[in-house]
């Protein structure tokens, strides 16, 4: 029987591996940074490779991409439909289309009080990951650069930084608040330091800062003249307080590059559009980086968002309603589905919420095998899907009489144990 060359199979990685070890070059910078290539010389594929192959070889619901399995509003698919009959499919401005821009704009003073210029204040990317990519490569300039980052992060944090030769400085979520030690802040933030990069609301955890750790961040970074730049793709599907953007701390606008997406808020992933915001001249810097980067994107989606951007705040409540009974769905069993920690309480009286069902896959600074060492991003199931998932974990663990569940239950359990919302 031959070798399968599969894409996604083990024997096709393998092989890939040995063809480009021996080639030099900034790709294995990116892929030390996110954890693929061992010191022994193995490359990895990406764990969102490894959980959806996981997934599909066992059946089982896949919490480790980052994407919903339903579709958006019909407003914001109609639009998307309409663009496309109506010729939009060329080359939209490198900025990004006015519609959407001033959507963006006036977004961000609707939810939050920002006021934007469109027109120099606003760059619109191929989603919120080209975004963080862009800027990092942007404004780092080699090994004496640090960038201060929470974890569990984001996997692709690490490569872009390891990308642009600066250096990865972590701080961990402290357990059970999961909230960083300001201590621990304190000593991370150094002179050293170019970027705090803050991913709130936070993934994978769920949590949400307190107003402390956002002015800690915000007084860190005057102290140092460092910069901020915020991952905020979550902004919309916290289920207590109203999500509060770091860039309206007094001393934070001047410094703070705001980043999100439509992907998670419109359940439009495979779209693609996201977009970063701040001073006129921070966003000059990601220009100069993203316009060769993808150059430009997603003509005739980027109305669609305008459109889903505008919608009445009856959606915008719905979503947090969404994850709420997602959550009260997973809490009900809890002796079922989480293997370890992950508590069901609800905001935590300290004026924090929490963001609901998260799927899973991140990276700590130790890397490792571990599912729970590799936890990330994405959208909830169904809530049809996730009580079905727990009902064949209940039903499993009936005809085992209590044995321990295979590989692919342990997956589930642990997927939405790290997942899952904790007080």
């Amino acid at each position: 029987m031959g070798v399968d060359d599969s894409p996604g199979r083990p024997d096709a990685d393998r092989r890939y591996a040995e063809r480009v070890l021996h080639i030099s070059g900034a790709w294995q910078r990116a892929a030390r940074g996110a954890g693929l290539l061992s010191p022994d010389g193995a490359l990895a594929p990406t764990i969102f490779a490894e959980i959806t192959a996981a997934a599909v070889r066992h059946d089982a619901v896949n919490l480790g991409q980052g994407f919903p399995d339903e579709d958006g509003p019909i407003e914001v698919l109609d639009a998307a439909t309409e663009a496309i009959r109506s010729g939009v499919n060329q080359y939209p401005p490198g900025r990004g289309m006015p519609v959407l821009r001033d959507a963006i704009a006036d977004h961000q003073h609707r939810f939050y009080g920002i006021d934007l210029d469109p027109e120099r204040e606003i760059l619109v990317t191929a989603g919120a990951t080209e975004a963080l990519t862009a800027a990092l490569l942007a404004l780092l300039d080699g090994p004496e650069d640090e960038v201060v980052v929470f974890e569990p992060y984001y996997d692709s944090y690490a490569a872009a930084i390891a990308l642009a030769g600066a250096r990865l400085v972590p701080v961990p979520l402290r357990w059970p608040a999961l909230e960083p030690d300001l201590d621990d802040l304190r000593a991370a933030v150094t002179d050293r330091t170019r970027i705090i990069l803050v991913n709130d609301p936070h993934n994978p955890t769920g949590t949400m800062f307190t107003a402390d750790v956002r002015q800690e961040i915000v007084l860190l970074a005057e102290r140092h003249d460092a910069l901020i730049v915020t991952d905020e793709v979550y902004e919309h599907l916290v289920m207590g307080a109203a999500h509060t953007p770091i860039s309206t701390l007094p001393g934070a606008a001047g410094r703070t590059l705001t980043i999100s997406s439509g992907g998670k808020t419109f359940r439009t992933t495979g779209w693609k559009v996201g977009w970063v915001s701040g001073p006129a001249d921070l966003v000059d810097a990601v220009l100069a980086v993203k316009q060769y980067l993808t150059y430009v994107n997603g003509a005739p989606f980027q109305p669609a968002i305008a459109v889903g951007l505008g919608l009445p705040d009856t959606y915008f409540d719905d979503l947090a309603a969404t994850q709420r009974e997602r959550r009260r769905l997973r809490c009900e069993h809890p002796g079922r589905v989480v293997l370890h920690g992950g508590g069901c309480a609800p905001d935590d009286g300290a004026g924090r919420g929490r963001v609901g069902l998260l799927p899973s896959t991140a990276r700590t600074s130790r890397g490792g095998c571990d599912p729970t060492d590799r936890l990330r991003d994405g959208g909830a199931p169904r809530a049809v899907l996730v009580a079905r998932a727990i009902r064949r974990v209940q039903a499993h663990g009936r005809h085992r009489g209590g044995r321990a569940a295979p590989r692919g239950i342990r997956s589930l359990n642990v997927a939405s144990a790290t997942l899952s919302p904790a007080g």
